[in-house]
């Protein structure tokens, strides 16, 4: 599933991770959003005695509302509590740098058909090659040695070297990527590793205190704190295109290097992985939720990738804005009569949509028996839906429902070139 979203005044949201160049992601500024579905201050102390006697202040004064200490105090009951999660988990961050083999200009049959050879001789265009180095962070999920980062980190890697905090240095196998999730395990020949705890990711809660651990910009076991900004925030909320992720926002620091590092709670259980910042913004960083993380890693573990289902649509939510946007686009090609939902403005040819007769302009009303009115609650119902499995959906055309059932298959997924 592939969203872009589009905005009068865009904003470009960059993969923490870099090799040469970074890598970014877009936004287009059309204003319709379009899916392809395929540090916290602290309060100063105060005595009791000093309390008390501001108390009878105020009481002479006027009433004030009791002044409640930030949560990232409250919950710990420690204000140094940073410290203590960092030095219960820190050994289990490690520093992931990866170096992949680029070859342009020329080609092997200049250099070795002889009938280029006759024409261009020694002047034949020579292929050169350069090396592109990156890094990343990771976790270790596994006593035995597995671990885990963002598949951007890795992705195409002729060689991953992970380094520990205590200073070894191991060379790393990909197990597996997800593109789509952006997870990616590792496996380092080691055994009686420190490990990472896990909490549970769903039950998060904007406010809630965190500390990011990680290799920013090269700078190794770099800690940074904040709070959870926000949840669920969907790919299209912030520009990931080319994503299937509900991410938890933070402003913990967030750099280029932190990609595939934890995000922790107070009691230093990983609650998410860093994985994207919006470039130009302060204080936005994002993260894949761990129970996500999870899941991929699991079947990237046992399997070396991950299928996710696909229809092949292009889909926009209609609003009243976007259904005037599309009126000046396409004109009278759309009989759009409906005013919310999820309108058709695609089908790739020879997917499951085109497949199940599903046609430019429908509006889908309902999958699997659900409502939905957004591009998101679509990504949601068919991620969890199941390859081969018939997928009841009702689509609005020409005012009546129409009821088709769609197969999904496997999405086709482009690799980073």
């Amino acid at each position: 599933m592939k969203t872009t979203n589009h905005d009068s005044a865009p904003k470009k949201l960059k993969r923490i991770n870099t090799r040469g160049l970074p890598h970014g992601l877009w936004m287009l500024s059309s204003g319709v959003s379009v899916v392809f579905l395929g540090s916290c201050s602290l309060l100063p102390a105060k005595t009791f005695e000093t309390q008390q006697s501001e108390t009878q202040a105020q009481k002479t004064i006027e009433p004030n509302p009791v002044i409640v200490p930030p949560r990232i105090i409250s919950s710990s009951g420690d204000p140094n509590f940073v410290v203590k999660v960092v030095q219960q988990v820190g050994p289990a961050v490690v520093r992931i740098d990866s170096s992949r083999t680029i070859t342009s200009g020329g080609s092997d049959e200049f250099n070795t058909d002889p009938f280029f050879r006759r024409f261009f001789g020694d002047n034949a265009p020579q292929s050169r090659q350069r090396v592109e180095r990156g890094s990343g962070s990771g976790f270790i999920i596994n006593s035995s040695g597995q671990i885990v980062t963002n598949s951007h980190v890795v992705d195409g890697a002729d060689r991953v070297t992970v380094t520990l905090k205590d200073g070894r240095t191991f060379d790393g196998k990909v197990l597996g990527e997800d593109p789509v999730t952006d997870v990616a395990t590792i496996k380092i020949d080691a055994n009686n590793l420190p490990t990472l705890s896990v909490g549970n990711s769903d039950t998060l809660q904007p406010g809630e205190a965190v500390i990011a651990i990680g290799n920013p910009l090269g700078l190794n076991n770099t800690v940074t704190s904040g709070i959870i900004s926000a949840t669920g925030r969907s790919s299209s909320d912030i520009g990931a295109s080319d994503k299937r992720v509900d991410y938890i926002q933070t402003d913990a620091a967030i750099n280029p290097g932190n990609s595939g590092g934890p995000l922790l709670n107070t009691r230093g259980q990983v609650i998410a992985m860093n994985t994207a910042i919006i470039q130009g913004a302060q204080g936005l960083g994002f993260a894949i939720p761990i129970n996500t993380v999870q899941k991929i890693a699991q079947e990237l573990i046992a399997t070396g990738k991950v299928d996710h289902p696909y229809l092949g649509v292009q889909m926009v939510t209609l609003t009243p804005e976007n259904k005037e946007r599309i009126k000046n686009i396409v004109g009278d090609r759309f009989n759009l009569t409906a005013d919310d939902g999820v309108l058709l403005v695609d089908i790739v040819p020879r997917s499951p949509a085109s497949a199940a007769e599903l046609r430019v302009g429908d509006v889908i009303r309902r999958i699997n028996n659900q409502p939905v009115t957004k591009i998101e609650q679509v990504q949601k119902l068919v991620e969890n839906s199941k390859i081969g499995t018939k997928l009841p959906i009702e689509v609005e055309r020409n005012r009546q429902i129409v009821k088709v059932d769609i197969q999904p298959a496997a999405l086709p997924v482009r690799r980073e070139e």
